[in-house]
């Protein structure tokens, strides 16, 4: 198994979060990108206003490497129209897969038919451009029988609406990364959280973010069922590092 095949490669930190200047963060995507290339990972996840300039370090290389980014990110509370028109944006600069951030809060609230309209909204643009689309539920901020309700959710708008041809290019994902937990929670994936995401989102593919820091724990992910798994530290994680962070 080379675990690499799985890796999505994450840089989704604003400069005002790294405390860098426009130009450094444009250096640190330029070394992302190539190391990416480099070692031969899916795809990388970056910022929308980034996409532009990894398809072109990427073209220019002849690399397979995909280019994925993130959609109202991270709160998922941007407006249906904010998000459409941010994912039309990086359609447009050449992304490939379209990771929205579901309005979990909304879910939350009890607001169902918001959920699955943007769920809906969003899938159809995506796959009438032949691109990838995820759907983030953010499971720290869910109990259990949340992140069920929620990946069944997307399932059956899914089953409803697209052919089946077209499940294996839509996710349910774990994590943002970014959501502040109390009391040192886990902020992403788990074990617990992943096996009911592949209990009720089946037969759509899952992506475990967040939180997966050894090769050993990518390696038990894959083994349950995941597809993908979104870390910062992919090159680490493949070559069996134990690394920190939250994503």
């Amino acid at each position: 198994m080379n675990v690499k095949n799985y890796l999505d490669s994450t840089y989704l930190k604003t400069p005002q979060q790294e405390g860098i200047s426009e130009k450094e963060d444009i250096n640190i995507v330029n070394g992302f990108v190539q190391e990416a290339i480099e070692e031969g990972f899916k795809l990388v996840m970056i910022r929308p206003n980034r996409v532009k300039l990894a398809k072109k370090i990427i073209t220019a290389a002849h690399s397979k490497v995909s280019v994925g980014t993130v959609i109202g990110f991270p709160e998922g509370t941007y407006s249906l129209e904010q998000k459409l028109t941010e994912a039309q944006q990086a359609i447009n600069d050449g992304a490939d897969d379209l990771d929205f951030v579901c309005n979990y809060q909304a879910f939350k609230n009890g607001n169902i038919n918001l959920v699955k309209y943007e769920i809906l909204e969003g899938t159809k643009l995506g796959l009438s451009h032949h691109k990838i689309v995820k759907w983030i539920i953010e499971v720290a901020a869910l109990n259990g029988e949340q992140i069920i309700k929620l990946s069944a959710l997307i399932k059956n708008v899914i089953i409803a609406n697209f052919k089946e041809e077209c499940y294996s290019s839509v996710f349910v994902k774990s994590s943002t990364g970014f959501y502040k937990t109390k009391n040192g929670l886990p902020n992403g994936t788990t074990i617990t959280s992943i096996k009911m995401m592949l209990e009720n989102a089946s037969p759509l593919p899952v992506k475990a973010a967040g939180g997966v820091k050894t090769y050993e724990e990518a390696i038990e992910l894959i083994r349950l069922g995941v597809k993908r798994i979104g870390t910062s530290s992919a090159k680490a994680i493949a070559n069996g590092q134990v690394v920190n962070g939250d994503y």
